[in-house]
């Protein structure tokens, strides 16, 4: 290019990482002036470590003796804060203080063509963006190598003190970003936990006219006494009804938004139920293949300058069978091939697309470059790019519309019933995005359009249907990532890796989702609080975890060691885990890239921030100690799968006095039995035989005769509920029950 000679040197990521000064001792804290040193130097640890460093160390060797002879120098990492980090650190520490004397090559895709126009319009270096880049950096670095070594120094300082030392030391992490995100999944556990399911009912009906059925429910919806609802189906059962109202409202339906990065995670997980860290790598192996966009941006706009027709066109030859299979997507209906859909594009005679609102200032949003895949994809990629295609697709699309009819019968002028439709009237964007869009409720028949205003309906049946309130549904990985965003913690680039690093600290499990379908979910539901708990027509039940649990098997679930460390931080350093302090860094942090601020500012308060933080560390350092060590504790008694049980703490030890009694696993046989926490350093022996099945809780009350702990089991034995309140001690000559029958006690279920 230009008549000049290029000599290109790739990076493998992040070349340089940075240090704490203190040759890796894992105790030494405050830090507060961290320094960037080569990854070759910081991972010397295990063999794909060692391997790793001797890659970066060869890079490095290779680049500075390059950058020596040496005219000039081009920046061309991806244009970011991550990218302008990476570049920034090799051209000032390897190619010795060049940075500011580079040039900037700028592009959102890798087609030859623009990269090219990039490289003849070079830009010189972006020193906000770097300054912004560094910044956070040096801020997660100083929040969490602090605060983690605060929180591992506090439990290991309890082992030290309980005689555990030969346990080794245990590694603990919470960051500035990380807590506010664990805090999120446990404070959402709490909620279903202390959820009170309320009753209520609905009434259903079918009416008839001419031998059609026509399903209504009573308005209001919800009743909730009891004797209200049975009045109105005893009053309305067998009588004439009258079609007193007809109304239809038609709607537009805008087309979609073309993607930024967390639209198009939250998408594949709806689809495909891939999770967001997985979509990313997904989609950066096809814009490193040149089949897309840069996947990291925020924006939701698509600027002319990117040639729409020229791209449609493009895709259009791209071969793609997949409209082709009947597995694909919804089943109703054809769906349209990538050359069909753009001959329809492409006969309009503008081409604009609907946007979103968001913005970035580097990168528009995610769109298809229309280049054709050099290697076979992968099952994944294709559905990925599939989904890209036909939302860009989409974007350009037509209004769809659809129409709403509600019909309103009455019953004795005063039972009102409704019935209603909704259906596509015009597809317009959809019948691009048929295979992805939603047509739940929506129908194919017209069923309500017969009936005119004063018909006269036979009423066949009428059903009482008794419900609940439920608790809200945890969180997915998606809908978590959802959260983060509308909390503006975390970055498009960085939220799935947080929600990573909580499942690497063992700080949440994913609960796998039963094979039944949503709707067979809420009938079990139903059915099981209705079968298991005679009410009264207004009682309120309060349900335990692990009755939940059995229904809405799915979902972010926090471990012990996630609740302890959010409840030990709530109490002695509340801003950890609130979202003010995330937001207001992200926001200094924003205003550095802006201009708004600068980096001396923004980092001297973090710093401030951190010093304030481990003082409340060092002063309640015991208590959150050994609060996280009882959770530990629990921790590391797995079942066979290595999933940890629940903590269940029972109570003081009556023996040694110091320990807590809590449910263990044998690692042999795999049964549950109350051990000491106290095992471990003062060799307490106290154990206890408990129920093999069912849920355990404790009663706060002790043996008026043995002073051990009374607790109470409860489940389901052969279809019939049990709660069964004993002392745990297996020699203890009192056992008290405590049951709905109490002449025929259970016996302890196995």
């Amino acid at each position: 290019m230009n008549g000049q000679d290029y000599i290109i040197c790739h990076a493998l990521g992040h070349l340089y990482g940075l240090s704490d000064n203190n040759k890796g001792s894992r105790k030494a804290f405050p830090v507060l002036d961290p320094t960037w040193l080569p990854l070759s130097i910081l991972k010397k640890k295990g063999p794909s470590s060692k391997y790793l460093a001797f890659k970066i160390e060869k890079i490095l060797r290779e680049i500075s003796q390059i950058s020596k002879n040496a005219s000039g120098f081009i920046h061309a990492c991806d244009y970011d804060q991550e990218g302008e980090v990476i570049g920034y650190n090799i051209l000032e520490h390897a190619c010795h203080h060049k940075y500011s004397i580079s040039k900037r090559a700028k592009f959102s895709s890798l087609t030859d063509e623009e990269i090219i126009q990039s490289f003849n319009n070079l830009l010189p270096p972006n020193e906000k963006l770097k300054d912004a880049g560094t910044s956070r950096h040096m801020i997660d670095f100083i929040y969490g190598i602090n605060l983690s070594r605060a929180l591992t120094n506090s439990v290991n300082k309890k082992k030290e003190s309980a005689g555990e030392i030969k346990k080794g030391y245990q590694q603990l992490s919470i960051g500035r970003v990380q807590g506010p995100t664990l805090a999120f999944v446990v404070e959402r556990e709490k909620e279903i936990e202390n959820h009170i399911f309320e009753p209520y009912w609905n009434v259903i009906a079918d009416f008839k006219k001419n031998n059609q059925i026509i399903k209504t429910y009573y308005y209001p919806q919800r009743i909730d006494t009891k004797p209200v609802a049975e009045n109105i189906v005893n009053s309305c059962k067998n009588q004439l009804g009258k079609v007193t109202n007809i109304k239809i409202i038609k709607t537009s339906i805008r087309p979609p938004i073309p993607f930024n990065l967390g639209d198009l995670q939250k998408e594949a997980y709806r689809l495909f139920r891939f999770t967001p860290s997985y979509t990313l790598s997904i989609a950066e192996k096809l814009y490193l293949a040149a089949l897309i966009s840069y996947p990291r941006t925020s924006s939701q706009k698509l600027p002319s300058p990117i040639n729409y027709e020229k791209i449609i066109k493009a895709v259009s030859t791209l071969n793609n069978n997949l409209h082709q299979d009947s597995s694909y997507g919804n089943k109703t209906g054809s769906i349209l091939s990538y050359s069909e859909i753009s001959i329809k594009l492409l006969a309009n005679k503008t081409l604009k697309p609907n946007e979103g609102k968001e913005t970035d200032p580097a990168h528009p949003a995610i769109y298809p470059t229309g280049q054709k895949p050099k290697q076979k994809l992968e099952d994944s990629e294709l559905k990925l790019l599939d989904l890209i295609i036909r939302r860009f697709f989409s974007a350009f699309g037509k209004d769809a519309s659809s129409s709403q009819s509600t019909v309103t019968i009455t019953v004795k002028d005063k039972y009102t019933f409704k019935a209603e439709e909704k259906k596509i009237v015009f597809e317009g964007w959809i019948q691009y995005y048929r295979p992805y869009f939603d047509l739940s409720g929506f129908v194919n028949l017209d069923s309500l359009s017969f009936l005119k205003p004063d018909d006269i309906l036979e009423n066949i049946k009428m059903e009482l249907l008794e419900k609940f309130t439920q608790p809200p549904p945890r969180y997915n990985q998606s809908t978590l990532l959802q959260k983060m965003e509308r909390e503006k913690i975390g970055t498009k680039a960085t939220r799935s890796e947080i929600i990573g690093t909580l499942f690497k600290r063992n700080y949440i499990t994913n609960l796998v989702p039963p094979a039944t379908t949503a709707t067979n979910q809420s009938v079990t539901y139903d059915s099981k609080i209705s079968k298991n708990y005679p009410i009264s027509n207004n009682q309120k039940v309060k349900t335990s975890k692990l009755e939940y649990t059995g229904v809405q098997k799915s979902g972010l679930r926090p471990t012990e060691i996630g609740i302890a460390i959010v409840s030990s931080m709530k109490k002695y350093i509340p801003n950890i885990v609130s979202t003010s302090l995330t937001q207001d860094m992200e926001t200094q942090l924003e205003q550095i890239e802006s201009g708004n601020s600068t980096s001396i500012q923004v980092v001297e308060k973090a710093r401030t921030q951190i010093k304030e933080a481990i003082q409340s560390f060092n002063i309640n350092e015991t208590k959150i100690g050994q609060e996280i060590s009882l959770a530990l504790e629990a921790n590391r008694t797995t079942n066979p799968s290595r999933k940890p049980i629940a903590l269940v703490a029972l109570g003081t030890c009556p023996v040694c006095k110091n320990g807590n009694l809590i449910v263990k696993k044998a690692i042999k046989s795999k049964k549950r039995f109350a051990g000491c926490t106290s095992y471990a350093s003062t060799k307490c022996l106290a154990t206890s035989p408990l129920p093999q099945k069912g849920t355990i809780k404790s009663t706060g009350k002790r043996c008026e005769k043995c002073n051990w702990p009374i607790i109470i089991a409860s489940g389901n034995n052969q279809g019939k509920k049990y709660q069964w309140e004993f002392c745990i001690n297996s020699q203890c000559p009192l056992k008290i029950y405590s049951n709905s029958d109490k002449k025929n006690p259970p016996s302890q279920p196995t």
